[in-house]
C-alpha cells in the first residue's frame, strides 16, 4: 500500500513538472500592447478596447502555429501567479481565442484597469510571458 502511495505521488510531481515544461516559447523581442484606449484616457462605456502585437503572430485557440497566440483581455484584475495552467475565463478575464484583435466593452462608471497576456494554443501564456503594461481608463 505504501509503495502504490509513493508511485502515486511521483506520478503527480512528474506530471507536474512535465507540464510545466510545456509552457510555449515566445520569441525575443515579443511584445502586446494596448492600442487604444490610452492610459490615462476618460472614455465613455462601451469602451472599444484595440490589440497590438509585435514579434509574433495571432492565431485561434487549439491551431498550433510557431511564434502565434491568441489576446486575453484582463479587466480589474492582476496577471494569475501561476502561469503554468490555462488562463481562466471569468467576467475579469475575456478570452479572444478566434484571433480577434478588438473588443467592447460595457463597463461601469469610475477608474478600471486593463492588461493583455498572449495564450498559446490552449490558453496558457508563453515562457517568457508576452504581457501589455497594466493600463488604467475613467470610465464616464
Amino acid at each position: 500500500m505504501r509503495a502504490l502511495a509513493v508511485a502515486a505521488i511521483v506520478l503527480a510531481v512528474s506530471t507536474t513538472a512535465a507540464f510545466a515544461q510545456e509552457r510555449t516559447p515566445s520569441p525575443a523581442g515579443a511584445e502586446v500592447y494596448i492600442i487604444s484606449p490610452k492610459d490615462g484616457e476618460t472614455v465613455k462605456s462601451p469602451v472599444v478596447v484595440r490589440f497590438g502585437l509585435k514579434g509574433m503572430g495571432i492565431a485561434p485557440a487549439g491551431v498550433k502555429f510557431e511564434n502565434s497566440g491568441h489576446h486575453h483581455l484582463l479587466i480589474d484584475t492582476d496577471v494569475p501567479k501561476d502561469l503554468n495552467a490555462p488562463l481562466p475565463t471569468s467576467d475579469q478575464v475575456k478570452h479572444f481565442g478566434k484571433g480577434q484583435t478588438e473588443t467592447s466593452l460595457e463597463l461601469t462608471p469610475g477608474k478600471h484597469t486593463l492588461q493583455l497576456v498572449l495564450g498559446d494554443m490552449n490558453h496558457t501564456p508563453h515562457n517568457p510571458p508576452v504581457e501589455s503594461k497594466k493600463i488604467t481608463i475613467t470610465v464616464k
